[in-house]
């Protein structure tokens, strides 16, 4: 840094903050002020440290960061010419922070105006004493109102996730319960025919080879070739046919069940050489009940290993077990999200992917990316109406940046809206129905916290919300 010196009221006048003052007030500002230059690289203002001045930008280039307990937050770059920071409430007195809530960095060699917090205060409370009123309402509402509706559309989203994710718990967990139920009964009854061929007197060598075709049954369970129902429906009615000749009862019944698990004609005559006709029919049945004890303890195993994987993407989801800041693989990000919607998407409303394979793992706060998407696929949904086509895509570009695109099939942002919907407290929704706050709330995450861009292309029928984010960390 250059030791200050006088700036002219030219240059002030070159800055929009200052272009409507006339000169008695250019000359107040520029006795009152100073120019001083910084090197790239070199910090302008520490977060912490007193709030002694007020900083505007007169060229190069700065990026501002804040330190919060989730890490370090910041903004993108920026250049534009009277861009201000430091003590800009100092306006407030006494109400003002007495340190500055951020950090600010040159990012090239740069010139800023520095005007005393003091006297920048007197100067606002004096010149614009109507102003200094109307901010200080508006902050304090605004404060209030932001806080009070941030908290209600997370609880809004956590209810949305919440239901969807108990929805589909639901349905393995009741299949889980069922299959438990009949597996109950189909033991004791396994039991039963075991004990009718004790007390028929089955030779204990030939109990053995039952239950080694027993066991050969149950391992062909889910390992059978697949056919087609007509084939399926030939063969239980071939072997049902071959059950009943053989003088078994309930044929029809017990064909299902051993037809799932390859058991034909050949296996009929397989248990007869082995058991012979006297203990046939007691054997083919516990063959067939020990051939459904085998499916439902497959039904339990794939339910609960549904949940098992329902509870991991909700796990990834809310990043439970993840430090704040860290690379992160964005696939895993966006497919643990679209499970969280899995009970919420409609049945008229197909999902795509078109996850690029090139793309590496990034640098990024994971929860919050992951309300990015929530929020993006969110609004998709509510513009397609029920119908159409969700599609969620990742690519590489330039080798430095990761783009995301969430696209729908709705009708599209109308021209006029599209920098508006950005706005915090805009919606398109009718009353009740949306805060406003959710592409807000998106954009800070992906600009204020991770140095990326979020936009949106559009036309009726094809619209891409893209997030773009950088491959390397964000120097602070």
């Amino acid at each position: 840094m250059t030791g200050g010196h006088m700036i002219s009221t030219d240059v002030l006048r070159g800055l929009f903050l200052f272009e409507k003052l006339d000169e008695e007030k250019l000359n107040w500002l520029a006795s009152h002020g100073e120019e001083r230059e910084y090197d790239a690289g070199e910090l302008i203002i520490r977060q912490g440290e007193p709030a002694e001045c007020f900083l505007v930008l007169i060229d190069g280039e700065i990026v501002m960061s804040t330190e919060t307990p989730a890490g370090v937050v910041t903004m993108t770059p920026t250049s534009q010419v009277g861009v201000y920071a430091g003590a800009t409430s100092a306006y407030l007195g006494e109400r003002a922070p007495e340190t500055y809530a951020h950090s600010l960095r040159a990012i090239k060699p740069s010139r800023l105006f520095l005007l005393p917090a003091k006297k920048y205060g007197k100067m606002v409370a004096e010149w614009f004493p109507m102003a200094v009123h109307l901010l200080d309402g508006v902050r304090l509402g605004g404060l209030a109102q932001r806080d009070l509706i941030d908290r209600r559309q997370r609880l809004t989203a956590l209810g949305t996730i919440t239901a969807g994710l108990t929805h589909e718990l639901n349905n393995p967990a009741a299949a889980a319960v069922r299959a438990v139920g009949e597996l109950r009964e189909k033991i004791k009854s396994a039991r039963r025919e075991l004990a009718d061929l004790a007390e028929a007197g089955i030779p204990p060598e030939r109990l053995r080879e039952l239950v080694d075709l027993q066991e050969g049954c149950a391992e062909s369970v889910g390992n059978v070739p697949a056919r087609t129902p007509l084939e399926t429906s030939d063969a239980e009615d071939e072997l049902g046919d071959a059950l009943e000749a053989a003088g078994i009862t309930d044929a029809w019944e017990l064909a299902a069940p051993l037809v799932s698990a390859g058991f034909g004609q050949e296996g009929l005559e397989k248990v007869r050489s082995k058991i012979g006709d006297e203990h046939l029919a007691g054997a083919v049945r516990w063959l067939a009940e020990a051939v459904e004890i085998s499916q439902m303890l497959d039904e339990v195993t794939d339910a609960t290993e549904r949940i098992s994987t329902l509870l991991a993407s909700a796990k990834q989801y809310s990043q439970m077990d993840r430090t704040p800041y860290q690379r992160v693989d964005l696939r895993e990000l966006l497919d643990s999200t679209l499970t969280m919607f899995r009970g919420k998407i409609p049945p008229g409303i197909t999902v795509a992917t078109d996850y690029d394979p090139e793309l590496p793992p990034l640098p990024g706060y994971a929860g919050e990316l992951n309300q990015v998407w929530t929020n993006l696929i969110h609004n998709a949904l509510d513009a397609m109406a029920g119908e159409g086509t969700l599609t969620v895509r990742t690519r590489l570009e330039h080798g430095t940046t990761a783009l995301v695109e969430v696209c729908d099939t709705g009708p599209g942002v109308p021209e006029h809206l599209r920098e508006r919907i950005f706005e915090p407290f805009f919606t398109t929704k009718a009353v009740g129905e949306g805060t406003g706050l959710g592409l807000d709330i998106s954009f800070r995450i992906v600009a204020g916290r991770h140095g990326g861009d979020l936009r949106v292309e559009s036309v009726p029928g094809d619209t891409h919300f893209q997030v773009r984010l950088p491959l390397t960390e964000i120097i602070s």
